[in-house]
């Protein structure tokens, strides 16, 4: 006998700016993250580019989208944009 199997999403959800369309079917989506000097007590702002999937010219320099992580697509981008975000 088979058990019904559900797939779990868990995959990790990010939001990001994009910064390149310049691609056919990929965006590059730059996420800025805030963290805090261990020593210094201080925070400051640490920047980092994704390659993302993403569907023929849907989105534009500037748009704020949601990109989740999925399996390898290519050499570079293991991230697909889901959304776009007012």
């Amino acid at each position: 006998m088979e058990e019904n199997k559900v797939q779990k999403n868990n995959s990790r959800k990010l939001v990001g700016v994009v910064v390149s369309d310049k691609m056919k079917k990929t965006v590059v989506v730059e996420v800025s993250h805030t963290r805090k000097d261990p020593k210094y007590q201080k925070y400051y702002s640490k920047n980092t580019r994704f390659k993302a999937e993403a569907e023929d010219g849907m989105y534009k320099i500037g748009d704020k989208v949601v990109i989740e992580e999925t399996r390898p697509l290519s050499k570079d981008k293991r991230w697909r944009v889901i959304a776009k975000t007012a």
